[in-house]
C-alpha cells in the first residue's frame, strides 16, 4: 500500500499562488512517478501535471502551462504543486495520486490517490 498525505489548499483571489505538497511512503519509488489531478464540481477529474521519480521529467496539461511547477524534492519524498497566475478555473479539489506512465495521462494510470485537498479562486 501507498500512503499519500496532501496539504496546502486554501481560497486565493485571482492572480494569487498556493503551493500544494504531497508525502508519499517509500513504496511509491516502484512506480512511474507521481501526479496531480483536480475535480471541479459537476465535472470529470482531470489531469493537471506529472513528474518522474528518475530523472524529475515533468508534463503538464495545456490548461496550466506556464503558471504551475511540478517537483519531487527526492529526500524528503515529497512532491509540490506551485501554482501561481490562479484564474476561477483553477478552482476543484487537487488530488495527488502515484501511478505508471503514459503518453496521455489519465486517472486511470494511476492506482494510488490522496484524500485531496480543496483549491478556491475567486473573482
Amino acid at each position: 500500500q501507498v500512503q499519500l498525505v496532501e496539504s496546502g489548499g486554501g481560497l486565493v483571489q485571482a492572480g494569487g499562488s498556493l503551493r500544494l505538497s504531497c508525502a508519499a511512503s517509500e513504496r511509491a519509488l516502484t512506480f512511474y512517478g507521481m501526479g496531480w489531478f483536480r475535480q471541479a464540481p459537476g465535472k470529470e477529474r482531470e489531469f493537471v501535471a506529472r513528474v518522474s521519480w528518475n530523472g524529475g521529467v515533468t508534463y503538464y496539461a495545456d490548461s496550466v502551462k506556464g503558471r504551475f511547477t511540478i517537483s519531487i524534492d527526492f529526500a524528503k519524498m515529497t512532491m509540490y504543486l506551485q501554482m501561481s497566475s490562479l484564474k476561477p478555473e483553477d478552482t476543484g479539489v487537487y488530488y495527488c495520486a502515484v501511478g505508471k506512465w503514459s503518453s496521455v495521462p489519465t486517472s486511470a494510470d494511476y492506482d494510488y490517490w490522496g484524500q485531496g485537498t480543496q483549491v478556491t479562486v475567486s473573482s
